[in-house]
């Protein structure tokens, strides 16, 4: 499940710790762009709900970008634990995205896709009372400013949820410039699952992104009013929506 609020945290850090003197014009960007990320993370967390039963992870990936059009494409992977803690196996999720952003206005930007999550050999749809733990959901985000409002909709079952296809998760936030290389980053967010109400929850995050040259950190608290029952981990018991701290290092090149 791929952290879409840290990576736009992360491009807020470095594309605005870089001032330009008011007689010097930006460098044009290229027609296409490639880069690559990698990071570890405390805690994977995913809509505020921990993949790693509240351990650390390993995260990297790819994007291109076409400047002329705003076509994108990329991959992101992570190390995981919650599927092989459901019953099913696997260590791995694998995300797959595809879209086009671009202007409105000069103020008002819009970002659409495609986004499949994909857990290699999961088999949770051998496990009972779970599905097939691969989701597909398209998404849509307008932005002001540093603000920004997202809908993402599953045109399949949710992240192994039975008969919750057409489940949907409201995300709004902001990545505020704050000076000296930092971004302070806010979301809420709430996921509908489809036919699993008592899986239904909201979260939030309030943190900080820090560009140090060669690393960029962010820190930050997350938390939830999901279902203490839904989302304990099979593997120990323990809330994997629960308030916490969470710390990142990451780089792009």
């Amino acid at each position: 499940m791929k952290k879409l609020i840290l990576a736009a945290a992360v491009v807020a850090a470095f594309t605005g710790a870089h001032a330009y003197a008011e007689d010097a014009a930006p460098a044009a960007k290229p027609d296409n762009e490639t880069s690559f990320n990698a990071a570890v993370v405390s805690d994977y967390r995913y809509r505020g709900i921990s993949q790693t039963r509240l351990k650390p992870a390993l995260q990297g990936g790819f994007d291109y970008t076409n400047n002329p059009t705003g076509f994108y494409a990329g991959t992101w992977l992570s190390t995981i634990k919650w599927t092989k803690d459901a019953g099913g196996s696997g260590e791995i999720e694998w995300d797959i995205y595809a879209g086009k952003r671009g202007q409105i206005s000069a103020d008002v930007s819009y970002d659409v896709g495609v986004l499949t999550y994909v857990y290699p050999s999961n088999d949770l749809s051998h496990v009972s009372g779970f599905a097939n733990a691969n989701t597909t959901e398209v998404y849509g985000q307008l932005g002001y400013g540093p603000a920004y409002i997202k809908y993402s909709h599953s045109v399949t079952n949710l992240f192994g949820f039975v008969d919750s296809k057409s489940s949907g998760y409201l995300d709004l936030g902001a990545n505020i410039e704050a000076g000296e290389g930092y971004t302070v980053n806010l979301h809420a967010g709430h996921q509908n699952v489809k036919h699993n109400g008592a899986a239904s929850y909201s979260d939030w995050k309030i943190g900080a992104t820090k560009d140090f040259g060669v690393v960029t950190g962010a820190l930050a608290v997350i938390g939830t009013n999901a279902d203490k029952t839904a989302y304990a981990s099979p593997a120990n018991g323990k809330f994997l929506g629960k308030t916490a701290l969470q710390l990142t290092i990451s780089k792009v090149f």
